[in-house]
């Protein structure tokens, strides 16, 4: 497999284009009045945006990137704070039977994205999960 392929739906192209790109730190390779196309290598990713006149934000739950280091996570929320992103940060919590270092980010329609570092593999679920944890390992 080369890529990956996602398509989320979004209400205001021009303030998504301008998220993303500061997101995926690459400028979109197509853009036409009603859609925008991304490729990532790194990770492979083919994530489009479509113009839609509503979108009620999150409907997929979250996406979200594995790093493969404890010091990127601090990195890209560095980058994407002097971007002017909001990140909530969670470190060192117990989610979905993995312990983390974790940052969030939201794109302008509501999605969440999450950068995570799997840091080991507790034998129990934390009390987060049974309240709603974004599980990502």
């Amino acid at each position: 497999m080369k890529y990956v392929h996602v398509g989320v739906n979004v209400t205001n192209l021009e303030k998504s284009v301008i998220f993303y790109e500061k997101l995926f730190g690459v400028k979109p390779v197509k853009v036409k009045v009603d859609y925008a196309k991304f490729l990532l290598n790194q990770p492979g990713l083919n994530f489009t945006l479509n113009v839609r006149d509503e979108v009620k934000g999150n409907q997929i739950n979250h996406f979200g990137f594995q790093v493969e280091a404890a010091s990127e996570i601090h990195e890209h929320k560095v980058r994407l704070e002097k971007e002017g992103f909001f990140a909530r940060e969670e470190m060192d919590t117990n989610c979905c039977y993995a312990l983390q270092d974790k940052f969030w980010v939201t794109d302008p329609d509501g999605n969440e994205w999450e950068f995570f570092y799997p840091k080991g593999n507790p034998s129990a679920l934390s009390s987060a999960d049974s309240n709603g944890c974004a599980c990502s390992s």
